[in-house]
């Protein structure tokens, strides 16, 4: 299955508004962290159910967004919940930017990097859109050291990229960027039972479940075109 077919169905489902509760934990704290200037022009890319864009207009002023996702159905869920008309959602693949050259300011991606076909290329991409001085705010869950996200490729019919925290930084630079900072943002608002609930039917040790949160969270790589 395609990665269009796959989250089409999502779509369809309703499930990019799951997506959004689930990755806001930590999302919004790398929103808070990028340094996005009034009248900004910005890229989602994977944008899902859009939240993002509108969030960074809300709390930052950013100007135009462009909320990239390769599949018809979320971009067709994204645009409906804003009527924002510098807001604009579109269909498009990771490895072909539909952008010119040094035409964005700064680029988010949660939790969707990883579907690239060709990361390495997309990263490239990724260079030559953006600016001089451009960030790139890329963050996942599913990477190498969080070895609680090690089974998703079972669970998703897509191939996805599973690198560790060095393979990000190496491919970043390779690619052009600085890489500015790489660190961990821990997930404080999922619950954590106490002792004596576990073993539950998702983790056998609060130990593992503590681990996963709150230790591993969300990787965030930064990277900044010179």
């Amino acid at each position: 299955m395609s990665v269009r077919e796959e989250f089409d169905d999502w779509a369809a489902e309703g499930r990019d508004r799951g997506m959004e509760d689930r990755h806001w934990h930590t999302a919004k704290h790398v929103l808070a962290r990028m340094p996005v200037e009034a009248g900004e022009t910005i890229l989602d890319l994977g944008t899902g159910s859009g939240y993002a864009l509108r969030a960074l207009r809300e709390t930052k002023g950013a100007g135009r967004g462009y909320g990239l996702d390769g599949a018809p159905e979320m971009v067709r869920n994204a645009q409906s919940y804003t009527d924002n008309p510098e807001i604009a959602y579109l269909v498009g693949d990771f490895d072909e930017l539909p952008f010119a050259d040094d035409a964005v300011d700064h680029v988010f991606s949660m939790e969707a990097f990883y579907y690239a076909r060709d990361p390495h290329h997309t990263l490239e991409e990724l260079a030559r859109v953006l600016r001089p001085g451009g960030t790139f705010f890329c963050a996942v869950n599913y990477y190498e050291e969080n070895v609680h996200s090690h089974d998703w490729q079972d669970r998703i019919s897509v191939p996805m990229t599973r690198w560790s925290r060095t393979e990000y930084r190496e491919a970043f630079r390779d690619a052009g960027f600085h890489v500015a900072s790489q660190d961990n943002v821990p997930d404080r608002e999922i619950e954590i039972p106490d002792e004596s609930e576990f073993p539950t039917d998702e983790w056998d040790t609060r130990r593992e479940m503590v681990e996963r949160y709150r230790t591993y969270g969300t990787l965030l790589t930064v990277g900044v075109v010179p």
